[in-house]
């Protein structure tokens, strides 16, 4: 089987790890401190908060910017549900904002239809490793004054007109085992306002500035310098590791084009995707996008669906009222699967997907 994704964890990793475990300071030291200030450099923020993992990011970005009871946060219902989830960790509401359905992230012009007087903040996320269209984004929030939340888990690395994601808003990120890079566990909020900063910094600490001495609620989020120094090792490798994840969704491109009711990922000429995940889409109702999945699973390719029941559709969320109708995301939830393009794949394994991609829908069509 060929894996969906797949974590590059090398000698240097295992080093860094090996060094902390005989420094004796295991928990949050040092090497979060290094971290962070790498991965602020890589950004181009003027801080980064890490936490220990990328729900507590953004949990703790929206408390940062006191987001609670009675405030409405727009988001997409076409991610992740620790999106949204985040904002009913704080008491507010999620509202959700239709998708374009050319790159599945949230579309501007929905969220202008979905603003309220209720409305403090917009969450985009930058899905599958593009970046959301942020000018019409950040130009909504000026006009509305409204925070934005920018959840990168996905897009370590992405740009939009060549500005890295994480630095347009107060950036978030994951660094889950199969994102772009890894800590195994573990999480980072980037921002240039040093108050957010320090309130993100309290809260991932039980609201301590000073050990006990406690001047908020907060929590444990805390990064360990195991975690940290994995992510620096990481971070050092992650530009070779975009490289090759742009280069093998390039070659499939080549291989898959012009297939019969296959949608190829389309890229936004201002954005600089990072192929966290390659989505491809099923064009013809005549082809089940399951009966694919199966047949290429059955054939040795992993597969992902991401995502098979928008949020707003899932059964906690029917439980508290939810029930949008947006159309766009309903229909790509049913369209879309994704096919291995980690680092870790070879030229004869992108061979072997994009031929058995092709003989799945020349047989099912």
């Amino acid at each position: 089987m060929i894996p969906i994704a797949k974590p590059l964890i090398g000698e240097e990793e295992i080093n860094a790890v090996t060094e902390v475990m005989r420094s004796g300071t295991i928990a949050e030291g040092q090497k979060v401190k290094d971290f962070e200030a790498a991965f602020a450099d890589h950004t181009g923020t003027s801080h980064a908060v890490a936490v220990n993992s990328g729900t507590a990011a953004l949990h703790a970005a929206l408390l940062s910017h006191n987001i609670g009871a009675g405030d409405e946060v727009i988001t997409t219902p076409f991610t992740f549900v620790a999106t949204s989830n985040s904002v009913l960790f704080t008491g507010a509401r999620p509202v959700f904002a239709d998708i374009d359905e050319k790159t599945f992230n949230i579309d501007p012009e929905s969220i202008i239809e979905k603003i309220t007087p209720r409305t403090k903040a917009i969450i985009p996320v930058h899905l599958y490793g593009q970046a959301a269209d942020m000018k019409k984004i950040m130009e909504i929030a000026e006009d509305h004054d409204l925070i934005v939340i920018e959840d990168a888990c996905q897009a370590h690395g992405a740009t939009y007109e060549g500005r890295k994601v994480g630095s347009f808003g107060t950036g978030t990120f994951s660094f889950y085992p199969t994102k772009n890079m890894t800590t195994g566990e573990g999480g980072m909020i980037t921002t240039d306002d040093k108050n957010i900063a320090q309130r993100a910094r309290m809260i991932r600490s039980h609201g301590s500035k000073q050990r006990y001495f406690h001047e908020m609620l907060g929590y444990n989020l805390r990064m360990t310098d195991i975690a940290a120094a994995i992510g620096l090792v990481q971070l050092r490798k992650l530009d070779d590791f975009n490289r090759a994840r742009i280069s093998n969704a390039r070659y499939l491109s080549e291989k898959l084009n012009k297939i019969t009711g296959l949608k190829l990922p389309v890229i936004d000429r201002r954005c600089g995707h990072v192929f966290h995940q390659y989505t491809l889409r099923i064009s013809s109702s005549s082809v089940s996008r399951d009966e694919v999945v199966s047949f290429l699973n059955n054939k040795g390719i992993g597969t992902g669906i991401y995502y098979p029941l928008p949020i707003h559709k899932q059964p906690f969320y029917k439980e508290m009222g939810f029930n949008d109708f947006l159309t766009i995301s309903e229909k790509a939830a049913t369209e879309v699967f994704s096919l291995p393009v980690h680092p870790a794949i070879n030229t004869a394994d992108l061979d072997m997907i994009s031929e058995v991609t092709r003989d799945a829908l020349k047989i099912l069509f």
